[in-house]
């Protein structure tokens, strides 16, 4: 793969991606919406091993949102079907990459032979050591925070915890991502910028950089680009530039 000068040094110890435009494209084509989700598991099997090969750490995908189980019941059951599929598909490429993959999200909704096949791969591949991957599945951040909030709040009624002792490190240990670093890298494809429910609290800092590209048609330039953009911006963290 070429590396077009990115500084090998300096990437993003975790990208989250939201995979957007799956369905307008296929409209462009003149297809059906699922042929969309069908070109759009090839763009995530590329995007995977461009990760890997480049040494990302930790990569999220933001899968399946709570609001997207708001659609067609065709289109549902057609995306849980592509996702046992792919995850079959994809156990060999996750082994040959050492990926470790992971899911985040109310895992509970999904219908049980997706979680069945979901927690198969986790299973066979949770030794892996180069890469996380983590699928956000029935995902939404303001659920996920009001479970975290609800934890903390039980852990202070039962006299676990003290209020003065919050701070950002209690809310961390009991986010569903509580494994992984903040992100330092939010790429949305399609051409909207909205964070449309996605890690709220783990994007606090994140660099945020939107593409017109429709996720089906996003490839590995696409996603250099996003690192090259990364690179060339200076995160300051509330600093001034002098103090960095």
């Amino acid at each position: 793969m070429e590396q077009h000068n990115l500084d090998l040094t300096r990437l993003p110890k975790h990208i989250a991606l939201i995979m957007d435009g799956n369905g307008r494209w296929a409209k462009q084509q003149g297809l059906m919406r699922v042929r969309g989700h069908e070109k759009g598991a090839k763009a995530v099997r590329q995007t995977v091993e461009a990760c890997a090969e480049l040494g990302i750490q930790n990569l999220t995908l933001y899968a399946f949102s709570t609001e997207n189980w708001k659609r067609p019941k065709i289109e549902v059951e057609t995306l849980m079907r592509l996702l046992v599929s792919s995850l079959r598909k994809e156990l060999k490429t996750l082994q040959d990459n050492n990926i470790s993959l992971k899911a985040v999200g109310a895992l509970d909704l999904l219908p049980k032979s997706t979680l069945a096949e979901l927690n198969e791969v986790i299973k066979a591949t949770e030794n892996n050591t180069h890469m996380n991957l983590t699928l956000a599945l029935s995902y939404g951040s303001r659920e996920e925070l009001l479970y975290v909030f609800k934890k903390v709040a039980s852990e202070v009624n039962n006299g676990r915890l003290a209020i003065d002792d919050i701070n950002d490190d209690t809310i961390h240990k009991h986010l569903y991502t509580h494994f992984l670093p903040d992100v330092d890298l939010l790429i949305r494809t399609s051409g909207e910028q909205r964070i449309s429910n996605f890690l709220l609290w783990q994007i606090a800092y994140a660099e945020l950089y939107f593409t017109e590209v429709l996720w089906p048609d996003f490839r590995r330039e696409h996603l250099v680009q996003a690192l090259q953009n990364f690179q060339d911006r200076e995160r300051r963290f509330g600093k001034t530039s002098e103090q960095l």
